[in-house]
């Protein structure tokens, strides 16, 4: 059975999945990048940014996990770009190039509409409106039984947790405390919306914790 999943989400030791003052320029708020360190120098990562070669081993397991097997992709209108507000023209088309990671329909949630953008690669986006709900019906239709990843960001992956719509998450944990930005957690009481931990594995960079409510 196809499942609603997170996946490959990088998170500091005290919950923070970005870091605090987030603009056009640090996208991830300070210290942000510190986060992914894990992801970094992957093949998995090397081949999405056109590179050859990369690590093997526990990180690159979970990175090729994070981004393998999907069949539609759901993000926040933060992860699509910079641009708050209505949109000021077209120009936009995301942070990825001609060529985004996705390779698969992918839904942007966004309060203002915009027609789809058909780009390389087989990724194309699709801007909802109508909010969460909407969205993952939308790629639930088109995602030919395959699982839907939550893409993120961190407010995107917590209306989904409290509505009570994920089936299963993979967080990397990495060895850095931020102090402040977007917390995960704040809030959400995981063992009573089912959650419980199926699978840990720890490297240099992170420790990998998968949740799941169907353990």
């Amino acid at each position: 059975m196809a499942k609603i999943r997170v996946a490959g989400f990088s998170l500091s030791i005290d919950g923070f999945g970005a870091g605090p003052e987030q603009s056009p320029e640090n996208p991830l708020g300070k210290r942000g990048l510190e986060l992914h360190q894990w992801m970094f120098g992957t093949r998995t990562f090397n081949a999405m940014i056109g590179e050859s070669g990369g690590s093997e081993g526990i990180d690159e397991h979970y990175a090729q996990r994070s981004m393998d097997g999907f069949g539609a992709f759901i993000l926040g209108r933060n992860m699509f770009g910079p641009i708050r507000g209505d949109w000021p023209d077209m120009a936009w088309r995301g942070w990825w190039g001609d060529d985004p990671p996705y390779h698969a329909p992918t839904f942007i949630l966004t309060h203002y509409a915009r027609d789809p953008i058909v780009m390389e690669g087989g990724t194309t986006f699709h801007f909802v409106t109508a909010g969460i709900e909407a969205a993952l019906g939308q790629a639930r239709a088109v995602a030919g039984g395959k699982d839907i990843k939550i893409g993120g960001g961190v407010s995107t992956v917590r209306h989904y947790l409290q509505a009570g719509l994920i089936d299963e998450m993979h967080f990397a944990i990495a060895p850095v405390v931020l102090g402040q930005g977007e917390a995960m957690f704040r809030g959400i009481d995981l063992p009573a919306l089912g959650f419980n931990v199926v699978e840990q594995a720890a490297t240099e960079h992170a420790t990998h914790i998968v949740l799941s409510r169907f353990s």
